[in-house]
């Protein structure tokens, strides 16, 4: 009701578009006109409706930390009035329930020891509930204010005798109903910002300043600057145990780099010149310099951070059942109360006081705020935890749709495969140790540009290998290369450019190329006066692809390959990987093609690509999974971005979907349950029973369905998918 009560209000302001709020952040999207209107003019709005505006929200973590001190200030103001309320409301039920004689003047020492408390106890509550009135919003603090008033006026009324004979004393049930809603308040913020660990995890990682190389006078200065005065170019020195303050290319040194808490990488990665490093990363050992490629908010902890938090602001299809039931929920519960009160009051014939607490009591109890919890904070808790594996969700949709997927298609190159040639098998046919066979080849690749070449190398920096020197090189197109190494001839290609240099090829080689090509690796000949070698590549299977696919098969989801790739090496790629049904030789239309397929057949479909050819396919897909790295996260086909690219975490990413969508159930299941039970109580159900429900019972309960709700989905936290246990 509190989003709705927000919404609502900044949405009719003239200017403004549109208006989301988040629950569990406590945050408001709203897009407006700056002509028309001004942030300053939303805050006022917000404000006079009994809420407070606590400034703009964003990734600095500067202006984060003044929002979080103001946060901490109204928990301690929310503290000094709950321990101000349970003491003055156990004075008074000392006063009023022991054996005290405290003459004539009893009810007046009473109304003059719980004036101040009950005023500054319930002063925000009521200031919520009389602006929420004003501007016609029927809401729980009208609810909470309508109970916490009745019982103070009736009681005053009673102390000046203006109810006959009655003596209706409720000061002490007036000031503990305070109390415990301020401490249901209290608990339900203080769980509520533990939902958003992951997000505040993810800004401290941002750095905030950088030791920048600067050249002055030919002279290298270090000087240390804010992260905000770096620009794209500066050249960056990080130290063992630092911060990488933002994303770069190294240009020199090398060093072990912690990424976890940006890709969910658990392991340390070696970085050299040339490689990519992730602003937000933790250098362990080396010392090196990077070039800044990304600056602000385009570095990729940015884009994670800011693709977290609009997730979490997100909401799912079932949020649409909660609103609904919302909508109606306090008109229902204000009618049950008053029928309540008449039947006890009119048809039963209990005393006015009796009634009146069965009255406070139902209004109380029946508080929706656990039923608006239970989806946005599992919700939050799901997409923080996805993140912290580096699977980045891109809203609550994604979520909900994941738990039911039933079928994945995964691409072939760079999903199930690194996508990359890589040196894969050396057949030697000489007196030379294989280790000089590829220092030969590596030689005398060195200058190609030919991704065989890249192949031999491991697809690294080829400077980073100690090679000969060659002469005479000559790149011959559609057969190989040649050079002369310590004056000696050398060739490195097919069969065409050893049978025209006249080198003699034995049945027993062609026997052994005919069997690696059965094998679908590519090979090359090395030769000089005779072959000397036989060097494949191939790319091969990503190490954790079988076991991600037998972890889908074992959750009864189906798997396909389609690949534009042959016949021949697709079916042997998926045999290796365990799966059955191939589509291959396939123009991304195909693949797309293929999904509708699925999809008419009745199919949720997942499809997991790299995001660019498979964008149609990503796109159409019930769920998109795409295969990132850890510098292009910004991709807009996916749904789910894998942020280190491993296909294990696209079925991490399904398993966190159906544990995060089990958990909004369970909270579901209780939000009602609470009402379904407590309201016949507080009703008077059980009197029969002499169970009476009293008004501070229904506070203490209100507070609890909430706190339960929460704490349910703060346990999400500790959820380790199946498939990353043994990781």
């Amino acid at each position: 009701m509190c989003s709705r009560a927000v919404t609502s209000a900044v949405s009719k302001m003239p200017g403004v578009y549109s208006t989301h709020v988040n629950l569990v952040s406590e945050t408001a999207d709203v897009l407006y006109n700056p002509k028309v209107v001004s942030i300053d003019d939303v805050g006022d709005r917000i404000n006079t409706i009994g809420y407070e505006y606590m400034g703009i929200h964003d990734n600095n973590s500067i202006n984060n930390d003044i929002l979080e001190k103001k946060h901490e200030e109204n928990q301690r103001k929310k503290i000094y009035r709950i321990v101000v309320g349970f003491f003055f409301s156990a004075l008074l039920m000392i006063l009023m329930f022991g054996n005290f004689n405290l003459g004539i003047h009893h009810s007046f020492i009473l109304l003059a020891i719980s004036i101040l408390p009950f005023v500054y106890v319930s002063y925000p509550i009521l200031k919520s509930g009389i602006n929420s009135l004003r501007h016609k919003n029927l809401n729980m603090d009208v609810m909470y204010s309508l109970g916490i008033s009745v019982s103070f006026v009736v009681s005053v009324l009673s102390t000046f005798n203006l109810l006959g004979n009655n003596h209706f004393m409720l000061y002490d049930t007036s000031i503990m109903l305070g109390s415990f809603l301020m401490l249901g308040k209290f608990l339900e913020d203080r769980a509520k910002s533990k939902t958003s660990d992951s997000i505040k995890k993810l800004v401290e990682l941002k750095a905030t300043d950088a030791t920048v190389e600067k050249f002055i006078d030919g002279k290298s200065i270090q000087q240390k600057v804010p992260i905000n005065e770096v620009l794209k170019g500066n050249i960056i020195i990080v130290k063992p145990g630092e911060k990488i303050p933002l994303d770069g290319v190294i240009i020199e040194g090398k060093s072990y780099v912690d990424e976890s808490l940006v890709t969910g990488e658990s392991k340390p990665i070696q970085k050299e010149v040339s490689s990519n490093v992730i602003g937000g990363s933790i250098n362990k050992d080396g010392t090196f310099k990077f070039k800044v490629t990304n600056t602000s908010e385009k570095t990729v902890l940015s884009q994670i951070i800011s693709m977290v938090q609009e997730a979490q602001n997100s909401n799912p299809p079932i949020q649409k059942l909660a609103d609904k039931v919302i909508t109606y929920f306090i008109p229902v519960i204000l009618i049950i109360a008053i029928i309540s009160f008449i039947v006890w009051y009119v048809l039963l014939g209990q005393d006015f006081l009796f009634s009146l607490s069965i009255f406070i009591s139902v209004v109380v109890v029946a508080c929706p705020c656990a039923l608006g919890l239970a989806i946005p904070t599992a919700l939050t808790v799901g997409v923080g935890l996805a993140a912290k594996y580096g699977i980045l969700i891109k809203d609550g949709e994604t979520l909900e749709v994941s738990d039911k997927i039933n079928h994945v298609l995964l691409d072939k190159t760079g999903t199930i495969t690194v996508g990359q040639p890589v040196l894969s098998k050396v057949i030697n046919y000489s007196d030379k140790s294989d280790e000089e066979i590829m220092l030969l080849a590596r030689s005398i690749e060195q200058y190609s540009q030919h991704p065989i070449s890249s192949a031999l190398f491991n697809n690294e920096d080829k400077k980073l290998y100690s090679l000969y020197d060659v002469d005479n090189f000559e790149n011959i197109s559609g057969k190989g290369v040649k050079g002369s190494i310590n004056n000696k001839m050398y060739y490195l290609g097919n069969k065409k450019l050893i049978y025209d240099n006249n080198i003699v090829v034995s049945e027993n080689i062609l026997n052994d190329l005919k069997n690696e090509e059965l094998e679908l690796r590519t090979s090359i000949i090395l030769a000089s006066d005779v072959v000397l070698a036989i060097i494949s590549v191939e790319d091969t299977v990503k190490v954790n692809s079988i076991k991600a696919i037998n972890e889908l098969h074992n959750m009864n989801i189906e798997t396909s390959m389609v690949t534009g790739d042959n016949e021949n090496t697709s079916k042997k790629i998926a045999e290796k990987v365990g799966i059955t049904d191939v589509v291959s030789e396939v123009l991304p239309q195909g693949k797309l093609d293929y999904v509708k397929e699925l999809q008419a057949k009745g199919k949720i479909v997942s499809f997991v690509g790299d995001g660019i050819n498979d964008a149609p396919s990503l796109t159409k897909s019930n769920v998109g999974i795409a295969i990132g790295t850890g510098t292009d996260v910004a991709i807009e086909a996916g749904d789910v971005i894998l942020v280190n690219g491993d296909l294990l975490n696209a079925v991490a990413g399904i398993q966190i979907s159906k544990k995060t969508m089990s958990r909004v159930k369970l909270n579901l299941f209780w939000a009602f349950a609470y009402n379904i039970i407590l309201i016949p109580v507080a009703a008077g159900i059980l009197i029969p029973y002499n169970i009476l429900f009293r008004p501070e019972y229904s506070a203490f309960a209100m507070a609890l369905s909430s706190v339960t709700v929460i704490t349910l989905s703060l346990l999400l936290k500790r959820y380790t998918p199946e498939i990353l246990k043994d990781e």
